[in-house]
This record gives structure tokens, sequence and C-alpha cells, in this order.
């Protein structure tokens, strides 16, 4: 995607990014435009990736674009789970972990084949409802999913 190279975020800009990305609702025309909207950005970078967008436990918007696999699907059913968990990005999550010099997998106590606390799950949070479900990307390095998850987002929101 980008051939410069990646600046890690700080906390704080992850954070301030899970402050800034909150939706007024979140409806199922929302997650099919949103997920049609990551389609288009993954589809202009050629990106191999597969997209998911749950709410509330149901999954509302799933695409597999070519070059993904199987493999990208379980990769998204863990991110969202540290999500759904944790109530943060995936990504943020296990930054938090190793800003206190340790990773998620050494000292979250959760099964890593069921939780990973990689990059590319952002959680769906409503205004005065809170965390309602999860958009997640996978088949890039972790920080490109990440960005390319908050970049849909930031195009969406702008809009609404």
């Amino acid at each position: 995607m980008a051939s410069t190279p990646e600046i890690t975020p700080s906390l704080a800009e992850l954070e301030a990014q899970e402050r800034r990305l909150v939706f007024r609702q979140f409806t199922h025309e929302d997650a099919w435009a949103l997920g049609s909207l990551l389609v288009e950005l993954a589809r202009e970078r050629q990106a191999p990736v597969a997209i998911d967008i749950h709410r509330s436990g149901q999954q509302l918007f799933h695409a597999a674009l070519p070059g993904s696999s199987p493999d990208n699907d379980a990769w998204i059913a863990r991110k969202r789970r540290v999500v759904e968990r944790y109530g943060s990005a995936s990504y943020l999550v296990g930054m938090r972990f190793r800003a206190k010099g340790t990773s998620f997998e050494e000292s979250s106590r959760l099964d890593p084949d069921t939780y990973a606390a990689h990059g590319g799950s952002f959680p769906v949070t409503v205004e005065g409802v809170g965390v309602v479900g999860a958009v997640t990307v996978s088949g890039l390095p972790q920080l490109e999913d990440h960005k390319l998850v908050v970049e849909a987002l930031e195009e969406f929101l702008s809009k609404g």
C-alpha cells in the first residue's frame, strides 16, 4: 500500500481515533455501505483481504477479495473477539500490552487460537450506546489492516 516506512501510531493517537470515529446510529444499511466502501478501497489497492462487519453478534457484511483465504476469516474472528471483549480496537489492545513490556499472548490469559490482538478490527461505537459491533479487515500486515479500516470509517463518517 505505502512505499514509505510505516510509522506506528502512539497509544494517544489510537485512543483519539476511537473517540472520534463514532456513529449516531448503525443500521444494516450502514453496514452495507461501509463494507462496500472497504471493498472499493481494497480493490483500488489490489489488497488481498477479507472484510467483515458484525453488530450485536450478527454478521451484517462479509466479502473475500482475490488473494484472501479461509485463514483470513479465522483471523477476522480472533481479532473481532478482542474488540468484543475489550471494547477497543484490536491493534490498540495489542499496543497497550506492548507498552507494558509484555505481549497479549503472554499476559492476557486468553487462548491465542480464539483471540488475536493484531491490527484490523475496530469497534463500531454508537453515541450514547457504546460499542455495538466491529468492522474487521484481514490480509495485510496488521498496521495496514488497521489503517484501511480507519480510513474507511473516516470517509464514511465524514459523509454523514
